[in-house]
């Protein structure tokens, strides 16, 4: 944290104000202060609690300065009439060990006070418009530990421009901002977790990329600077997974389309659910695979397009781009691309039955593997036939019929030689 004050013999003298407000925007749990390590919110909750002015002095104390203090108190801390002591691991909490596993205790995350007279930040980049953007890609990064590279968010700036990439295995988010310089980089979307909602009060930033003995890339505002480190990795080539020709495209508001999703997905009454996404003669039709319902929802279009895909992944698209998007379709089972404002995902559909026998031999044929189209057919009838049968078997048919769409999606995203859009060991 970047403090303008005054320096005081081995401490200093700060608006207090001015270091809450640095406090409440640090993503880190633990404080370094003048030597001293000390819980963050502990901290930003006694400096709330001060009153009597509007300034704070913190010194070094080692308990010399009155003979009521032990050689612990190692901090004090002078706010108008109170002053307080302040001892090391102050509002730390340790982590309770059971066996091998520790549970609780306060993150080992740091982050330092630095006081100077002046402390300057040049722009590079618009604040509002980078948190938007972490916003945006950070949704598609994966969860999960078995796949590192993914779990990170691309940082690739040439050409005056900074792009951000990220991809979960079934969707690929890219977004471009405007930046002058050079530089690329991985970092974890848990170190970026959070920095979004702590710009919204940052006036000015400015991004670099560090590199020596230690890569990162460094994010200055005018009071904190974050400093990330660089995963080590190989991002998969994105660039041959987005679509170059766009047979069919329709402009529609996402809010509105957000809308009906939610309705189809009460009548769905499953948390995996599938849409039948058409458009064509100014309008986008969505409708529930088994014939429950369906929403339509205005449209600008070019030609005609129709696309199966997972309820809940196109409702978090359409999110993240949000106001009015173009969706493109080429094929029922090619790639579908979201466009908004500089902003893309690029997102695979599931096999859907409506596909024509040609175009299904098509993809057999070209991948060598027509056994597999068969193969989810198969599944899908074998789904639907159990779930016309007695009350007592509907409980199996239904959890038949919520693999369906899974089996389906994989068995032809197998036949494509494409399940992911983005393919990491």
């Amino acid at each position: 944290m970047n403090i303008e004050g005054k320096r005081s013999g081995d401490g200093f003298i700060a608006h207090k104000a001015t270091l809450v407000s640095a406090l409440s925007r640090a993503l880190a749990d633990r404080v370094t202060l003048i030597g001293l390590t000390v819980g963050r919110r502990g901290l930003l909750a006694y400096l709330k609690a001060l009153k009597g002015s509007n300034m704070v002095k913190v010194t070094p104390s080692n308990g010399v300065d009155s003979g009521s203090h032990d050689t612990r108190k190692r901090v004090k801390v002078v706010c108008g009439g109170n002053i307080g002591y302040l001892s090391d691991d102050e509002w730390v909490k340790e982590a309770s060990v059971k066996g091998k596993t520790a549970r609780g205790g306060t993150p080992y995350t740091f982050c330092e006070v630095r006081v100077s007279p002046r402390n300057t930040v040049k722009p590079n980049m618009g604040v509002t418009e980078f948190a938007e953007a972490l916003n945006k890609v950070l949704p598609f990064t994966a969860k999960d530990d078995t796949r590192p590279v993914l779990a990170c968010v691309k940082f690739e700036a040439k050409e005056g421009k900074l792009r951000m990439v990220s991809a979960d295995g079934f969707r690929l988010a890219v977004l471009d901002l405007d930046y002058e310089g050079e530089g690329e980089a991985l970092i974890n979307r848990l170190d970026l977790k959070g920095v979004a909602n702590a710009l919204k009060r940052a006036k000015r930033l400015a991004l670099s990329f560090e590199t020596g003995e230690h890569n990162n890339v460094v994010l200055d505002t005018e009071l904190v600077r974050y400093r990330w480190p660089i995963v080590e990795g190989s991002f998969p080539d994105y660039n041959q997974l987005i679509p170059s020709e766009s047979k069919a495209v329709a402009h529609f508001d996402t809010q509105e389309t957000i809308q009906a999703i939610g309705s189809l997905k009460a009548l769905a009454n499953a948390k995996a659910y599938a849409i039948d996404v058409t458009f064509g003669n100014s309008k986008l039709t969505l409708a529930n695979v088994d014939d429950k319902g369906y929403a339509e929802v205005t449209a600008d279009c070019e030609a005609e397009g129709k696309v199966r895909m997972d309820g809940s992944y196109l409702a978090q698209v359409l999110k993240a781009c949000g106001g009015a998007v173009d969706m493109t379709v080429n094929s029922p089972q090619s790639p579908v691309v979201f466009s908004s404002d500089g902003f893309r995902v690029v997102a695979m559909p599931m096999f859907s039955q409506a596909v024509t026998k040609p175009e299904a031999e098509a993809v057999a044929e070209a991948e060598g593997s027509p056994d597999v189209i068969a193969e989810a057919e198969a599944v899908a009838k074998q789904a639907e036939a159990e779930g016309k049968g007695k009350p007592k078997r509907k409980g199996k048919a239904k959890a038949k019929a919520e693999a369906r769409a899974k089996a389906e999606a994989e068995a032809v995203a197998e036949a494509e030689g494409a399940k992911e859009p983005v393919a990491v060991a």
